[in-house]
């Protein structure tokens, strides 16, 4: 049994890192709506807020992969829950402040691991449900931007006769409709990984019986998300929405569209992804379509570059992070 006391910041923290992950991960579902002015940033806002938390009900299968499938639950205690969220929060924090696309789930997987390894040593990570997550982040992204390819290809063949202005136009309106969706699957998919976290913990403390998430985490992790949604990531937007190339009505709308069947898909299946990724691979993938030379290659690798060390980092924060904790038990 854990104290009521640790349980209690463990799910504070757990509460903060999605907070964190909504204002970090705003930019996923309104950045090209946003930046083809299809909708104000007050608009935006409010729809991927409330967006997301809808989203955010909608089931727990990613919730369940992440408590049940990189950590044994006899292994979970605060010190590595508190470390890992910790290593999160701060690598969130980090790329947020200098406005780089990372990514909240490789922060949270890396810092699991990274203080389940400082805790009990590198068997006490379940390899193979790790390496299948791992996949799944990997894989998501090379989807996605195959998808976006897809997606422009087939409206660039359509609307091909029709004049410039009239297909920004109508898209423009589309776009409103392809924010919402992309705002519920990321919801649907982000705000599932706290969720397993906050599960997780009440499991291994003898509060839960079995992996089941109450209705009063689903709401938490659901109400932190929108707020943090609300408050915005206006620097990641700017990269996101521009910098990887000019994005215009038709663009956003087979990016928004084309990523969001991907993460919502992944959510049904369980599989947590990085959102980030998957939108930015998906704005790739339709600006090749458009003009592979206009597609900002040198921005589109420092993303990549984001991506790979983010679960290292995390992981080396959360490492250090037990180790203080630890060193805090002993002295107190």
């Amino acid at each position: 049994m854990f104290s009521l006391a640790l349980i209690a910041i463990v799910v504070f923290l757990a509460l903060v890192f999605d907070f964190i992950n909504g204002f970090h991960d705003t930019a996923n579902a309104i950045a090209t709506s946003v930046s083809t002015k299809a909708l104000s940033p007050r608009n935006a806002i409010l729809i991927a807020a409330s967006l997301n938390f809808a989203g955010a009900l909608s089931g727990t299968a990613v919730a369940a992969t992440i408590g049940k499938n990189i950590v044994a639950p006899e292994l979970v205690t605060p010190a590595v829950i508190i470390a890992a969220l910790i290593g999160a929060i701060f690598w969130n924090l980090f790329t947020w402040y200098y406005g780089i696309p990372s990514s909240s789930s490789h922060a949270l997987i890396g810092g699991l691991a990274g203080a389940v390894i400082a805790g009990f040593g590198f068997q006490a990570v379940l390899w193979q449900g790790f390496l299948k997550i791992l996949v799944g982040l990997i894989l998501a992204p090379i989807i996605g931007g195959l998808m976006g390819s897809l997606v422009m290809t087939i409206l660039f063949w359509v609307f091909k006769p029709a004049a410039p202005s009239k297909i920004n136009n109508s898209f423009r309106k589309l776009q409103m409709v392809s924010a919402c969706m992309a705002s519920f699957a990321h919801g649907s998919n982000d705000a599932q990984k706290s969720m397993g976290i906050i599960t997780m913990v009440l499991v291994g403390g003898g509060l839960l019986t079995v992996f089941e998430v109450p209705l009063w985490v689903k709401i938490g992790c659901a109400a932190s998300m929108g707020l943090g949604t609300a408050v915005g990531g206006w620097k990641i937007i700017k990269t996101m929405g521009g910098k990887i190339f000019r994005i215009e009505p038709i663009n956003g709308f087979a990016a928004d569209f084309s990523s969001s069947l991907v993460i919502y898909s992944a959510s049904l299946l369980g599989a947590p992804v990085s959102t980030t990724h998957v939108v930015s691979s998906s704005i790739m993938g339709v600006g090749a379509v458009k003009r592979l030379k206009g597609v900002r290659w040198n921005i589109a690798r420092q993303i990549v570059i984001a991506w790979f060390v983010t679960i290292p980092s995390a992981a080396i924060v959360s490492i250090l992070t037990y180790n203080l904790v630890q060193i805090v038990d002993l002295l107190f």
